[in-house]
């Protein structure tokens, strides 16, 4: 989990995958086609929503273009596995992800003294 962070490190999506990366989060997942599953595209094992925790998430606003609006995704899985998920935020974001996350009962914000996503979005 990302403590201790300034709100000025974690600014940039690219940071945020780095320090995460850095602690663990190595694994790259994606929805399934047909949005009912999280594939692992390093293993290509997939995950039910009722079988990953969502540790944290970050948003990401551009500055004057919606397009450049994003989210990320600190995921851990009832077996173990660590990674991320990205996905465009707002008009621009894919609705499996979205609908699957929606599935998902088990998200988490940062606790006090954490980053949130409201901290790196600057509210």
């Amino acid at each position: 989990m990302i403590r201790n962070a300034t709100t000025e490190d974690m600014k940039t999506l690219t940071v945020c995958l780095n320090k995460l990366m850095s602690e663990g989060y190595n694994i790259d997942f994606k929805v399934a086609e047909k949005g009912e599953e999280l594939t692992a595209l390093q293993t290509e094992k997939n995950y039910r929503p009722g079988e990953i925790h969502v540790v944290n998430f970050y948003r990401f606003e551009g500055a004057s273009d919606p397009a450049d609006n994003s989210i990320l995704y600190a995921i851990e899985t009832n077996d173990g596995a660590k990674g991320t998920l990205v996905d465009a935020f707002g008009p621009y974001a894919d609705r499996k992800v979205e609908d699957f996350m929606k599935a998902v009962e088990d998200i988490s914000k940062k606790n006090a003294g954490d980053v949130t996503p409201e901290m790196i979005n600057g509210v």
